[in-house]
């Protein structure tokens, strides 16, 4: 099967619109890219161009995007964004379909103009028929996000309906409140002084600060800071660490300072003296912030710094007016940010079809049901192997 990405290279989107109906992320103008992620009608931080040019280029696993994109009638003012990959580098499933391609974040909303959305949806979706595709698959998407209720409207315009494949809530922060007030209502006066005691105990190291990286001079030093500690951790121990892996420390080395440019990018951390002992990076959108990852020191466990950081970072955030909203980007039931975070932001895989009573699309709808539910057979085995060898007595292994 010829890739969708190779037809669209070769064939012209239209008679009236003689660019490909796919196109190399690098071709999109970037300043036209930014005023766009501008008057956005949903920020995500993950497909701004600092960010995505980068993960596209080099991140492990995401290389190779393409970008279904259209403009506003004549002119050259973009209207609608949205980086994509074939089902078959997404999956490996050789059937016709786009699917947005999948920033270093767990956040896909495409970037759609505020002031012409369903417009700009009603395009995306023909730009991606152009392309030969049958159907349009989003992953993690913001299902109550305003880009998704764009697509809704176009695809209702046209008689299709979109097929939920799955979803899942995560945790967010409404920033509109005060920081402390929030804090206490989520965890209660006792763990707010259990995690004050552990807090006057980990000054025993030295005093503690918080501190913000936001000037591109500053953050470089402060993202080796963060790749340290968290390939000190679990993730180091399991090979997935961002600076275990060479394109991936490219891209992120990349991706940070350039965002910091335009004050989208800013690392947190806390110190016990001269000590880092926690670390996470947080992007910028418009009024919301996404809590890209965490990185602690894992000596100080018992201290429960990555809790703590992420306290300090709740109530700099609250007190930050141009903030509104946070968004994890973490799993579903996270241990740590969901008690703390109690809002919740519902993320779900829709498949979109692109022709209406089109055979293909079950076909489509078919393969990703199998995948998933292989994937699910796939992950309790190994829950169950994981268990059985925890179980098993160090002597009888």
């Amino acid at each position: 099967m010829v890739d969708i990405a190779h037809q669209a290279a070769i064939n012209p989107a239209s008679k009236k619109d003689a660019t490909p109906a796919l196109v190399p992320l690098t071709a999109i103008e970037p300043g036209q890219w930014r005023a766009l992620a501008q008057r956005a009608v949903e920020p995500n931080g993950y497909y701004l161009p600092a960010w995505e040019l980068a993960v596209s280029a080099t991140a492990r696993g995401r290389i190779g995007a393409s970008a279904l994109s259209v403009g506003a009638g004549s002119s050259t003012r973009l209207i609608g964004l949205m980086p994509v990959v074939s089902l078959w580098q997404a999956w490996k499933i050789p059937l016709p379909a786009l699917v947005s391609a999948h920033p270093y974040g767990t956040l896909c909303s495409p970037l759609i103009d505020r002031d012409t959305s369903v417009e700009a949806a009603t395009r995306l979706l023909q730009r991606a028929r152009e392309a030969g595709a049958h159907a349009l698959i989003l992953r993690d998407v913001a299902l109550d996000g305003a880009a998704m209720g764009s697509f809704s409207d176009a695809l209702g315009r046209a008689g299709l309906k979109p097929r939920m494949l799955g979803s899942h809530v995560r945790a967010s922060l409404d920033a509109t409140q005060d920081g402390d007030r929030l804090l206490h209502d989520a965890l209660g006066a006792k763990k707010l002084k259990e995690l004050r005691r552990q807090r006057h105990r980990l000054e025993a190291h030295g005093a503690i600060s918080f501190d913000v990286a936001r000037k591109p001079e500053e953050i470089k030093s402060a993202l080796e800071t963060f790749l340290q500690l968290e390939a000190s951790g679990w993730k180091g121990r399991r090979g997935t660490a961002l600076v275990q892996d060479a394109g991936d420390a490219t891209f992120i080395r990349r991706a940070v300072p350039a965002l910091a440019e335009t004050a989208q990018c800013e690392i947190v951390s806390l110190h016990a003296g001269a000590t880092p002992v926690a670390a996470g990076i947080v992007l910028r959108h418009q009024d919301r912030a996404f809590f890209f990852k965490l990185g602690i020191d894992e000596r100080f466990a018992k201290y429960s710094p990555g809790v703590q950081l992420t306290l300090d970072l709740t109530r700099h955030l609250c007190a930050d007016p141009t903030i509104a909203s946070a968004d994890s980007t973490a799993s579903a039931d996270h241990p740590m940010i969901n008690p703390i975070w109690r809002g919740r932001l519902a993320i779900g895989d829709v498949l979109i079809p692109l022709r209406r009573h089109d055979p293909v699309v079950a076909l489509i709808h078919g393969a990703l049901i199998a995948r998933a539910h292989a994937r699910e057979v796939a992950r309790r085995a190994i829950h169950r192997f994981r268990k059985q060898r925890d179980a098993t007595p160090p002597l009888a292994r």
